[in-house]
């Protein structure tokens, strides 16, 4: 283990006073209960940066990693005010020249505060009017309409009221997803991901759900097609580096963080839409442009990810080292180019795929959703595939013990609620 990392599992309260007085970092690396954190943690440290990481627990796999030079215990993010204070009193007492998040809640409450937060510290987001088009599916499809990029057969709903018309317009099975995935409506707030919904009561709960925090939600046709994603570091008007995946499984089976995936090489069709897309838009830092094929192969945009996307190791280990260029890019340094990667490279988050698994079996009959004698071949063939997995890390092995840790207990857990629930 490398002797100068100091594994400090620190409160970020009067104990940063004792210990970080003296401490500047290169970068603080948010969200550490994210694979994507774990990922920037271990490619700036490697690098000889110095990293700071803060998670809502002492056990989080990033903050156990050789490269992780001391990791602080932060408040949940969704308890903004009080992770706000946090944040603030941290940079007062250590401080850091990058601050890197990839939680939608933490992305919020930092755009928020961004205008006191930079004479500190330098955002790793892009500028707020392009984030504004990003993090919001209505305005980043309907700009892709106007670019001529084929977007799903879709309504906007602002209320429950309004689900009878979008069910005469787009029909059933349909795909219920929030405009922006962090909701808050002053006094709570939640991540909502996409929702299948096969039955007019699912439509109508699916809907009430999202409208609940003044927010509309996309009534949208369903595709099942692959999943391919296009991710870019981009930077006054030029792309330093490109590269694309597709995901052969995802947690939720209908879609969301993929947890079995492919690099590949960018596709002809979709990689100039999302050039296009990012360019149009602005989109500085990193970025992942999503779209879904339908029956007939043609491309549909989902979204895009202004962030580090829980996929991005795949990218590292392909020769895109996305976190230390999004690092060079928002210090204000020179930013490296990346000509070409390599493709065909397999990589697995285990601890999603087996939730995947069980998720798709419970959801059997479906529509999208694999049956269940091939999910499970599907599952037991990728043993047989060589790859990469998620967390594991010969040369840092720490990180993928808690990570097995975790999963386990929480398996154990889950497990014995439903015993005691249904004792027969």
């Amino acid at each position: 283990m490398d002797g100068l990392s100091q594994h400090l599992y620190l409160d970020a309260g009067p104990v940063l006073a004792r210990h970080c007085g003296s401490v500047r970092f290169d970068a603080l690396v948010l969200n550490a209960a994210l694979r994507q954190s774990l990922v920037a943690v271990r490619s700036l440290g490697r690098r000889g940066l110095q990293v700071a990481a803060a998670g809502m627990h002492r056990n989080t796999p990033a903050l156990s990693s050789r490269w992780c030079r001391q990791g602080f215990v932060f408040p949940p993010e969704e308890a903004l005010g009080a992770y706000a204070a946090t944040l603030d009193a941290w940079l007062e007492r250590a401080g850091a020249q990058v601050l890197i998040a990839s939680n939608d809640a933490t992305i919020a409450l930092l755009r928020l505060h961004r205008a006191r937060l930079e004479p500190r510290v330098r955002v790793a987001l892009a500028d707020e009017r392009a984030l504004v088009i990003a993090v919001n599916k209505e305005r980043t499809l309907e700009l892709a309409r106007r670019l001529g990029l084929h977007v799903p057969r879709e309504t906007v709903v602002r209320e429950v009221g309004d689900v009878p018309v979008a069910l005469q317009e787009i029909g059933l099975p349909a795909v219920i997803k929030p405009c922006e995935s962090w909701l808050w409506n002053g006094r709570e707030g939640a991540r909502l991901g996409a929702q299948l919904v096969v039955t007019p009561a699912e439509a109508r709960d699916a809907v009430a759900a999202v409208t609940r925090f003044g927010e509309g939600a996309l009534f949208q046709q369903l595709l099942t097609g692959r999943r391919e994603a296009v991710s870019f570091l981009h930077a006054d008007g030029e792309v330093y580096a490109r590269f694309a995946q597709w995901a052969r499984r995802t947690s939720t089976p209908l879609g969301g963080d993929s947890v079995l995936r492919q690099s590949i090489a960018v596709p002809r069709d979709i990689g100039p839409q999302a050039e296009a897309l990012v360019r149009e838009i602005d989109l500085e830092g990193y970025s992942e442009v999503e779209f879904r094929r339908d029956a007939a192969g043609v491309p549909y945009l989902m979204e895009i990810n202004p962030r580090l996307s829980a996929s991005v190791e795949v990218a590292v280990r392909a020769g895109v080292d996305f976190p230390h260029l999004l690092y060079q890019w928002a210090s204000g340094g020179p930013i490296e180019r990346v000509a070409s990667y390599r493709i065909g490279g397999w990589m697995r988050h285990l601890g999603g795929d087996i939730n995947t698994t069980i998720a798709a079996l419970r959801q059997r009959g479906r529509p999208g959703v694999t049956p269940p004698v091939q999910t499970l071949v599907d599952f037991g063939l990728s043993f047989l595939r060589p790859m990469a997995y998620d967390y594991l890390n010969w040369t840092d092995p720490l990180p993928a013990v808690k990570a097995t840790t975790d999963f386990t207990r929480h398996a154990v857990t889950r497990l014995v609620s439903r015993v005691k629930k249904d004792p027969s």
